[in-house]
C-alpha cells in the first residue's frame, strides 16, 4: 500500500466527515476521528502520524500494548475500542487514554483506582459506557435497562471519568435510527451525569448517519487504512 493511497483515503474520509457535519449544522471541530488500526503494522501508524493523525484505536490488548510501547513518545492518544477482559483491565488502562467499551460492573471495578493508590498510580482514564442495541449479549455492551446503574457505578468509581456512551449499529438495522436511540439515551444519562456529553458511534460504513445524530467520536478503520492484513496469531499469556 502506497502512502499516496493512504493519504487519499484519509482525505476522502475527512471530506465526508466535513460534509456530514455541515449538513447537520455542526462544527467539524466537535468531531474526533479515531483511526482503528487493528491488525495493521506499526509502519502504517507511523505514516498516519506523518499525515497528522493523533487518535488511534485498537481492540486486541496484546497488539495494542506492543504498538503503544514501540510508539511511546509519539504524541498518540490510544483509544481501546474492543472488549476488555477483566484480568487484563489494569494493563489496558496503563497505555490507553480512552476506553470505549466499559460494559459491566466487574470491569468498572477492575479499571478503577484502589483507594490506597499511590500518587504514581492515581492517573485516571476516560471511558465510555457501551450500550448493546441488540438482544444478543455476546455483542458486547450493557443492556438498556441496566444502563443507568452502570453509569452510576462509573461515576462513583475513583480513577474513571465518564465521557458518555458508545454503541455499534446492529447489522441490518437502520443506522440512523440506532444512533438516534443512543443520542436519546445519552440525553437521559446526563440527568445523572451532566458532563457525559460525548457519543462514540459511527464507523466506516455509517459515520454520516452517526454525525447526523450527534456523534462526537467516530471509530473508522478500513475506509482509511484499507483492507486489513491477515491477523497474526498472538499469544494470550
Amino acid at each position: 500500500m502506497g502512502e499516496a493511497d493512504l493519504s487519499q483515503r484519509l482525505a476522502t474520509v475527512q471530506g465526508g466527515i466535513a460534509d456530514a457535519a455541515r449538513s447537520a449544522g455542526r462544527p467539524v471541530t466537535d468531531i474526533t476521528t479515531v483511526v482503528v488500526t487493528k491488525f495493521q503494522p506499526v509502519s502504517l501508524v507511523r505514516e498516519l502520524l506523518e499525515l497528522g493523525v493523533r487518535d488511534f484505536g485498537e481492540s486486541r490488548h496484546q497488539e495494542a500494548q506492543a504498538k503503544a510501547a514501540e510508539l511511546s513518545g509519539s504524541g498518540i492518544t490510544w483509544h481501546f475500542v474492543g472488549q476488555v477482559q477483566g484480568k487484563k483491565a489494569r494493563q489496558v488502562r496503563a497505555y490507553s487514554s480512552v476506553i470505549h467499551s466499559v460494559d459491566r460492573e466487574s470491569l468498572v471495578d477492575a479499571l478503577g483506582s484502589p483507594v490506597e493508590a499511590s500518587a504514581g498510580d492515581a492517573v485516571g482514564v476516560d471511558c465510555f459506557v457501551q450500550v448493546n442495541l441488540t438482544d444478543d449479549p455476546a455483542r458486547g455492551g450493557v443492556s438498556i435497562p441496566n444502563l443507568a446503574p452502570l453509569v452510576e457505578r462509573v461515576l462513583t468509581t475513583p480513577g474513571l471519568t465518564l465521557l458518555g456512551l458508545m454503541a455499534v449499529a446492529p447489522l441490518g438495522a437502520d443506522p440512523r435510527r440506532s444512533f438516534a436511540l443512543v443520542s436519546e439515551l445519552g440525553a437521559q444519562m446526563r440527568g445523572i451525569a451532566p458532563d457525559a456529553r460525548y457519543l462514540s458511534m459511527g464507523m466506516s460504513q455509517d459515520y454520516a448517519a452517526a454525525i447526523a445524530e450527534g456523534a462526537t467520536h467516530l471509530r473508522i478503520g478500513t475506509a482509511i487504512t484499507g483492507n486489513r492484513p491477515a491477523p497474526v496469531n498472538l499469544k494470550t499469556s
